[in-house]
């Protein structure tokens, strides 16, 4: 069987793609989506001036605002209807998620199989709502604080801009939550890695015309600017090497004799990524560390004690404070995704339920201590990976004022996300010629 499904994967090819009409829907309803999602990103909010809040972003865009700016597509800057963007549903995945690990009932719930999913989406949708209208309100609120040497940036602030202003962006943000869901369910590749993908995405000419730009005026020396490309080339080659790097345990099968035949026998392997949380800790971490520092760095600007500006400078981008918090982030989130993706209890009672046990281990709670020894070791060093992977770029660009999309965290959600989504594509393909394999065997068998 291994041997014909990777016979099958090398014969893929474009005469493959062109007969699998079920791909072509999905791709281009994954296409159209993400196009929906590009327009809504030039929508702005009403009663705001444009002109003033991109002077505002062009004097803070090296800061913590230019990269939620490019998390959002733009959308912050433009201060747009998908200003929040999905950031306020990963905010609340995550608080559902943790509460699962605390509360028996939302434990239970989880194991209740496809039922207790659905509720607990549904939790995490009404979450979503809530978390929007809070992170709504404070921008409503900065925004009107906020004022450039063109003026204030709410023409006529007062209660009507902050309601007006809460609606759309819970209503993009709610939107925009849908628009995932529909991508995962009737496109390809998963709908919220997308749509943070398709923002950064959009960026990457932008940044690249920037700078070329920086190179042009002096700002950057020609080197310079041809050691960071150089180097984007090598972290995107070290990322996809990464992820793709796996520790196989070998797990056996004993004989077992049905009728005359013997069964079984045979030797196989339990792939363990060194990533097993994949781009996930990053997102995490980035969500919980924007949007609160967001909201301080727009309300310094209007405090009159100071208090504000002293931790928007503490928290900086670039700062020890902010580059500890992110790793710490980092790396408390890559061992949580991990143990919630992965449980060795119930991998080794399922190997010991099937009769595959680990050469050298005792089956039951010895292979499942041996697991989680093997997954935590791989953990360690898989956190280590992204936290390299996040914070030296980091400093690059705080040190040299390199565009946000060259760094660390950007490449690797682009690169991640390509590759899963590819890796559905071949999935879909392979199930496509299997399903031509089997159609054939039929009509063969009939005459």
């Amino acid at each position: 069987m291994a041997s014909a499904a990777e016979q099958l994967a090398a014969n893929l090819n474009f005469g493959a793609f062109s007969k699998a009409t079920e791909l072509k829907k999905r791709l281009w309803f994954t296409l159209g989506a993400l196009i929906v999602y590009r327009l809504g990103t030039y929508i702005p909010l009403p009663g705001i001036d444009p002109i003033v809040l991109q002077d505002i972003f062009r004097q803070q865009s090296g800061g913590i605002l230019g990269m939620f700016n490019m998390f959002a597509g733009g959308a912050l800057g433009r201060m747009t209807i998908f200003a929040l963007n999905i950031m306020p549903y990963i905010s609340a995945s995550i608080i559902l998620q943790l509460m699962t690990s605390i509360s028996s009932s939302l434990g239970a719930l989880k194991k209740e199989g496809e039922a207790g999913r659905k509720k607990i989406n549904q939790y995490t949708r009404y979450l979503t709502v809530l978390i929007a209208m809070l992170q709504a309100y404070g921008v409503a609120v900065g925004i009107e604080g906020m004022t450039s040497s063109a003026g204030p940036a709410v023409g006529d602030p007062g209660i009507f801009f902050r309601f007006t202003a809460v609606v759309s962006l819970v209503g993009g943000t709610v939107f925009l939550m849908w628009l995932g869901e529909q991508i995962t369910a009737r496109g390809v590749g998963n709908g919220i890695s997308l749509i943070i993908f398709a923002g950064i995405v959009a960026g990457l000419p932008h940044a690249l015309v920037g700078t070329l730009e920086l190179g042009r005026t002096g700002a950057l020396s020609t080197a310079f600017i041809a050691l960071l490309l150089i180097g984007s080339v090598a972290v995107v080659y070290g990322i996809v090497f990464v992820e793709r790097a796996q520790r196989r345990i070998i797990v056996q099968y004993p004989k077992r004799q049905v009728g005359s035949k013997m069964f079984g026998g045979e030797s196989s392997h339990l792939p363990l990524k060194i990533n097993t949380s994949g781009v996930i800790p990053l997102i995490f971490a980035s969500s919980i560390l924007l949007m609160p520092i967001t909201l301080i760095s727009i309300t310094a600007s209007t405090d009159s004690s100071g208090i504000m500006s002293e931790i928007a400078s503490w928290l900086g981008r670039g700062s020890p404070s902010y580059l500890t918090l992110y790793a710490a982030l980092i790396a408390f989130f890559a061992f949580f995704y991990t143990a919630v993706v992965f449980n060795p209890v119930e991998t080794a009672d399922n190997l010991k339920k099937y009769g595959g046990f680990v050469p050298g281990i005792r089956p039951g709670k010895n292979t499942a201590d041996y697991l989680d020894y093997v997954l935590t070791r791989l953990t360690v060093i898989g956190a280590l990976y992204l936290i390299a992977v996040a914070i030296l770029p980091e400093i690059l660009i705080s040190q040299y004022a390199v565009p946000f999309f060259f760094g660390g965290t950007s490449l690797l959600i682009a690169v991640s996300v390509t590759l899963d989504t590819v890796a559905q594509i071949q999935s879909h393909l392979l199930a496509h010629q299997y399903e031509g394999l089997i159609k054939k065997s039929r009509l063969k068998g009939r005459r």
